[in-house]
């Protein structure tokens, strides 16, 4: 056993004694030590209750014969912190869970780990630190949050956001907004739609390193303590079997998760985490597998933001095991592979069917015969940009627009609560990349106002930055290389024209290479905006979107 080096014989006196000053037995210390990473925290939804969780799974290895050792992890809650500074911290928090997993787990020789995390960086940061340490894991996450409901109508998180911009315009009283405000988030959980979050743990199960319903059994379910309980006993049996996350995350793995990220219509921040992740596993997946991938895989969820749909729907209608049954029967996925379960992909859906074909469209029928996110190219983002192409409305998929340019996200904010922002602008966000924000920053408040405005089908965003996985509309993130790097979104002038094409993955500025070179012999760029502390070593280290946005 790994935990050996810390507990066996006679040079592990003084080891064992500070095991025995915490009130371990002999018999607790002679068998495998599994950490369980907790994520809990008093001021993240999907966090408050997942003491609940490591509890559970501690009651699992104990039952399995291990010893359970609770340790925890940070965690930033995207909510809270979006619209002000405090979101440059977001992304940057991914590398410092990965980090401090690997930190504690390398240093204390644990045999497994089981993960519990359940919001957006945490679940990558946790994933990152397992491909990278090897050793067994498996992750179970705290689950979803149901959706709240206003005027007889589901609401979700993305609702409380576009209710500012229904109010701003006067199409809500101020009686309704806070009545948005009670209801949309009712408990605890992930925010309850096709957020980045839910995105994450669907995939986590996708890759193979979730059990089945990971992504989707509700947190306030009693099946959410039973899985956790199952993900105590199935650490136990991937110690006993030595199958490891590399064993799990194989080219084929992220393969079928980038498959099953288009047919639900993930978040497009999973393209910048399904590449950390894999970049820490030794494989390179980069833009164009995801656009390869998206070419042959249909659309088959449209959950909220993109549909009303949420989270619970998906689990009633059989989960991500009945989204990859359907993508299955179109021999979309490799179903031989190993999982944390200790069994192939095949046998973990052989049993799921599709219980709901109006929350999961079959094969035959689906909501687009391409995947839910699409990435674009053009002398705007010559290494690519991202969008959400399922929220998107029919009347932006080919269009073109007027560049309104700002150098933050504040500034474009201003503009569109000012009516400033009118039916064919495209406004532009730029400085807000992992590098020049730092951060970089998701863009929700605009993207919300925009939709509460009901702008959202005439005007398009484009940054450098991210997006939620909570916006909708023409929503384009990512754009590399960003602005601080000198890429060609810094070169955009106020009333440029700009020509967006998502069905052929295309965005062109309307600007010849002549004056583009011009433009760039007089471009000055910013000086960083944050010069210590942990951002401003995040800002130096941190490479492009277009790789994932790890730390070089």
């Amino acid at each position: 056993m790994i935990s050996d080096r810390v507990k066996k014989g006679p040079e592990r006196t003084p080891h064992r004694s500070l095991f025995k000053a915490m009130g371990y037995t002999d018999e607790e210390i002679a068998r495998p030590l599994i950490g369980v990473v907790n994520a809990f925290n008093e001021i993240i939804p999907g966090h408050i209750h997942l003491n609940k969780i490591a509890e559970a799974v501690k009651r699992g290895v104990l039952a399995a014969g291990g010893t359970p050792i609770e340790f925890p992890s940070i965690g930033v809650c995207d909510g809270i912190v979006m619209g002000h500074s405090g979101m440059r911290y977001s992304l940057a928090s991914r590398e410092l869970v990965a980090d401090s997993v690997e930190t504690m787990a390398a240093a204390h020789a644990f045999d497994g780990l089981v993960l519990i995390p359940n919001c957006d960086k945490i679940v990558p940061g946790m994933l990152m630190a397992a491909a990278r340490l090897n050793i067994p894991a498996v992750v179970v996450s705290g689950g979803p949050m149901m959706s709240g409901n206003v005027e007889d109508v589901s609401v979700s998180f993305t609702d409380a956001f576009e209710s500012v911009g229904k109010f701003v315009a006067g199409k809500i009283t101020e009686e309704q907004l806070y009545d948005v405000e009670n209801n949309a988030c009712p408990g605890c959980g992930s925010c309850a739609g096709m957020y980045t979050a839910n995105s994450m743990n669907c995939l986590t199960e996708a890759l193979g390193m979730g059990l089945t319903g990971n992504g989707t059994i509700p947190a306030v379910a009693g099946a959410r303590i039973r899985l956790a309980k199952q993900a105590g006993f199935a650490i136990m049996n991937l110690v006993e079997k030595d199958i490891k996350p590399l064993d799990i995350l194989t080219e084929h793995a992220f393969r079928n998760a980038l498959i099953v990220d288009m047919a639900l219509g993930c978040s497009t921040n999973s393209m910048l985490h399904i590449p950390a992740i894999a970049n820490e596993a030794g494989i390179k997946i980069n833009l164009e597998i995801a656009n390869e991938l998206s070419a042959v895989t249909p659309n088959l969820c449209r959950l909220a933001p993109a549909g009303r749909h949420h989270m619970e729907d998906l689990n009633a209608a059989g989960g991500v095991a009945a989204v990859m049954k359907e993508l299955d029967s179109k021999n979309l996925l490799n179903v031989d592979i190993m999982t944390v379960t200790g069994r192939t992909v095949a046998e973990n859906i052989s049993s799921a069917y599709n219980r709901d074909a109006s929350v999961i469209r079959p094969v035959a029928s689906p909501y687009s015969e391409t995947g839910g996110i699409a990435v674009l190219r053009g002398n705007i983002a010559p290494d690519g940009c991202v969008v959400k192409r399922s929220a998107v409305a029919s009347e932006m998929m080919v269009r073109r627009c007027r560049a309104r340019v700002f150098d933050c996200e504040e500034d474009a904010i201003k503009a569109i609560y000012a009516r400033e922002i009118k039916a064919d602008d495209m406004v532009i966000i730029r400085y807000e990349g992992p590098k020049g924000g730092p951060g970089m920053r998701e863009m929700l408040s605009p993207t919300s106002a925009l939709a509460g405005m009901g702008l959202d089908k005439d005007v398009a965003l484009l940054t450098d930055g991210r997006f939620s996985g909570a916006s909708r509309g023409a929503s384009i993130g990512h754009a590399s290389p960003e602005a601080a790097d000198g890429g060609p979104i810094a070169l955009i002038n106020e009333g440029d024209y700009i020509d967006l094409d998502i069905p052929s993955g295309k965005i062109n500025l309307d600007v010849d290479d002549a004056e583009l070179a011009i433009r760039r012999k007089g471009l000055t760029i910013p000086p960083p905006r944050i010069t210590k502390g942990y951002l401003a070593r995040y800002a130096r280290l941190v490479k492009s979107a277009a790789a994932g946005a790890v730390l070089g």
